[in-house]
């Protein structure tokens, strides 16, 4: 709050902005923002400017946020550091360092190319460290968050997707131990873990209605995720309703990561294998 009463104003950095979970942590941050009577700065992050941002960054502003474009590579540690310096610039200390931007990509580690894995780790892991630490100033001045989009598949192996769970489950500890080190900082570090979500990136899996109704049944409840489902988590862990945590993961898949053990045949409410 400042001196007259009224909240602060806030900014956040958030990486990998134009896609579809980027874009509805975006827009979760401007609506919070907007309940809360609240100045909000939004400095959206892409790999590149064009259309795609400019859409962005005309939609946050229609939703009441001050919004910037910010664009670089994030597995370039020059680029990481500079994507902060001109975060800075536009929208004054950061509150809010938002790590979203990551990929996944197909292959066995039995013969995958080490030039793939130090590009997840680059992209997935490394890069929130390094935009954590050109933040950490700012972030420290502001008593600010960070908060990663980690993955279920963080959580549990996920064969055939490379170094994906092996980049989600070091970004996961990461942000554990940033936690504890930046707590005396007043810095807060928790992750999202996203279960499916369907975004325009994965909307070709789902216009298959048996592959989408199989999905579905796998998850408790029933449904795919939305990118608002994420993006509100995101909010609400970067918001002071929060301030009280820190170092936590938060999962948020309808309950899918822990429905395993009740789809083993045999077990009650299961039918019996047929022989």
């Amino acid at each position: 709050m400042t001196e007259d009463g009224t909240p602060a104003p806030r900014h956040a950095l958030v990486t990998g902005a134009t896609g579809g979970i980027g874009r509805a942590i975006c827009l979760a941050l401007a609506a919070q923002a907007r309940r809360e009577g609240c100045v909000l700065h939004i400095s959206a992050a892409s790999t590149r400017t064009g259309a795609r941002l400019d859409r962005l960054l005309d939609e946050l502003r229609a939703a009441g946020a001050q919004a910037s474009g910010v664009a670089g590579d994030i597995t370039q540690p020059g680029d990481c550091a500079r994507l902060v310096a001109e975060a800075q610039a536009a929208g004054g200390d950061l509150t809010a360092l938002v790590c979203n931007a990551g990929a996944s990509g197909p292959g066995r580690l039995a013969d995958l190319p080490v030039a793939q894995w130090d590009l997840s780790f680059a992209l997935n892991t490394r890069s929130a460290w390094l935009l954590a630490q050109a933040a950490r100033p700012a972030l420290a001045r502001t008593r600010g968050s960070i908060t990663a989009v980690a993955s279920m598949s963080g959580l549990t192996p996920h064969p055939g997707y490379g170094a994906y769970s092996a980049t989600k489950a070091a970004l996961i500890m990461l942000c554990r131990q940033l936690a504890q080190e930046w707590a005396a900082d007043g810095i807060r570090v928790n992750t999202v873990c996203p279960g499916m979500i369907r975004t325009p990136l994965t909307e070709a899996v789902y216009q298959d209605d048996a592959v989408r109704a199989q999905r579905e049944a796998l998850v408790p409840l029933a449904r795919i995720g939305r990118g608002e489902d994420v993006g509100e988590a995101v909010a609400w862990l970067a918001s002071p309703a929060a301030a009280y945590v820190t170092g936590q993961n938060l999962v948020v898949d309808g309950g899918i990561s822990d429905h395993m053990l009740s789809m083993i045949p045999g077990r009650p409410g299961r039918p019996p294998v047929q022989a």
